[in-house]
């Protein structure tokens, strides 16, 4: 039976003189709500967005030749692939991106390179550029006189100069008027990278709600090669992928911040964010960075009961059987705040201090993009001590007066050790001309749709929320 080996052992970081970076790459991440980027698995994701702007430096000949750029991630757009040299001595006639995938994708990617396959025994079978790998494993390398070798059987292949990379490489033929080397400044936009935001607020103890909030950037790459040495820049908004590639491009060149922290600037309609300084991202890897220093600021936690949901139906609604029915719902346990800065969406975690020191998780929410200065409301939960219910308590249907009146009965429930003020927030939506006729206390806020109330609910304790409704319509209303 055949046995190949996909390892491969790689002897020195030399870098090949055919496909040298020059310099470090600069990337510009798009933010991205996908998961998968994040989470644990093997393998590229084909998800998120980037644009890559690096520069290679390659031997030439003089006349025409063909050349093959290897190590680039698995996931490029052909058509947005965009290989600019630094002088007019050098003239591309074509190329040809060649997308390879799959479980011989880094065999595949040491193309155009010196090998030495070596065999069970630990001995070195064959020498000499890798011209070819087929879809069983098999090897072809290019040879002298008699021809090139078949290797069939194998253990492994040593690399004897050269960087390891995925299997997608550029072919590209071209004219040079002179020999010796040029440098090639190569953009191309590709999925597999993404970033989002990843927030961590800690309560701080006390009567009044303060909390430390952290802003990480959370960058995952799973493109199926590795940055290293990348200047980051990270652009926050949702610009429109769907036309033609999908992909973002031209690139823009990135500014060389030296701050302790991420610079912050505008990009068009969108905010970047430029990392002060390069940074490693390995394959495979999720990478943690902060966006902003810490801060302290100040918070408000509620709680909310919210019975039904805001609509506006197309006649009025005159079955009695909507909502006669008794309702049980659980009670929200909400955090809110002001934005410090400008804040990319992303997770936020919320954790306290419990009574014995340790740090305990309370819950998480998303936050979308925020300006500065724009409320931030996070759902953390379901209370456990909190409960209500809600049942109505009247209901008269007067036809010939197009006329509605409806009563309702909110009871909520505290078995905690202290007091607290729950939003009870309804929704009269039988019809959208309505009153308040009575109430067991007045509305804290109301709407064309929207009643909210703050009930006082005491330790271990009930309180009771009443309130009526009566809704009115013409003859036309109904048709």
């Amino acid at each position: 039976m055949q046995r190949i080996a996909m390892s491969l052992l790689v002897a020195g970081l030399m870098v090949a003189p055919l496909a040298a970076a020059t310099d470090g790459p600069h990337l510009t991440l798009y933010h991205s709500a996908n998961s998968s980027l994040f989470h644990s698995g093997q393998g590229s994701v084909d998800a998120g967005h980037a644009v890559i702007h690096e520069q290679r430096s390659i031997g030439l000949s003089k006349g025409t030749q063909d050349i093959t750029l290897g190590n680039l991630p698995d996931y490029l757009d052909p058509e947005a692939v965009d290989l600019r040299f630094d002088s007019g001595r050098v003239h591309v006639l074509s190329q040809r991106l060649l997308l390879a995938q799959g479980r011989n994708d880094v065999l595949i990617g040491q193309i155009g390179k010196q090998v030495s396959v070596i065999g069970d025994n630990g001995q070195e079978l064959v020498r000499g550029e890798l011209v070819r790998v087929g879809k069983d494993g098999s090897l072809i390398i290019g040879g002298d006189v008699f021809g090139p070798t078949v290797v069939r059987r194998y253990s492994a292949v040593k690399l004897i100069a050269g960087e390891t990379g995925s299997g997608s490489r550029l072919q590209v033929r071209l004219h040079s008027d002179t020999s010796g080397h040029a440098d090639v400044d190569l953009t191309y936009p590709t999925r597999g990278l993404g970033w989002r935001a990843a927030y961590t607020a800690t309560l701080q103890p006390g009567d009044s709600c303060r909390m430390n909030l952290a802003a990480n950037a959370s960058i995952a790459n799973r493109s199926g090669r590795d940055w290293d040495h990348a200047q980051i820049k990270l652009v926050a908004g949702q610009p429109n992928f769907s036309a033609s590639s999908g992909r973002p491009y031209p690139v823009m060149e990135m500014a060389s911040a030296k701050q302790a922290m991420p610079s912050q600037d505008t990009l068009d309609a969108y905010r970047s964010f430029t990392l002060p300084d390069p940074v490693n991202l390995p394959d495979e890897s999720v990478s943690v960075t902060p966006l902003y220093s810490p801060k302290i600021i100040d918070c408000q936690r509620s709680w909310t009961f919210e019975n039904g949901r805001a609509w506006t139906p197309p006649r009025p609604v005159t079955n009695p059987s909507i909502d006669a029915a008794p309702q049980r719902g659980g009670i929200a346990s909400i955090l809110t705040f002001r934005a410090f800065d400008t804040m990319p969406a992303g997770g936020m975690r919320v954790l306290t201090t419990d009574k014995d020191g340790q740090v305990e998780f309370l819950g998480e929410d998303q936050v979308q993009d925020t300006s500065k200065d724009a409320e931030v409301s996070l759902h953390l939960g379901t209370a456990f001590d909190l409960h209500a219910s809600s049942q109505r308590t009247a209901f008269n249907l007067d036809d010939a007066n197009h006329r509605i009146d409806e009563a309702f009965q909110v009871t909520l429930s505290n078995s905690g050790d202290v007091a607290r003020t729950v939003s009870v927030i309804e929704h009269p939506n039988r019809w959208n001309q309505w009153s308040l006729t009575s109430s067991s206390q007045p509305p804290d806020t109301q709407t064309t749709d929207t009643l909210t109330f703050k009930v006082a609910v005491p330790a271990h304790g009930k309180s009771t929320l009443d309130y009526a409704i009566r809704y009115q319509w013409t003859a036309a209303d109904q048709h």
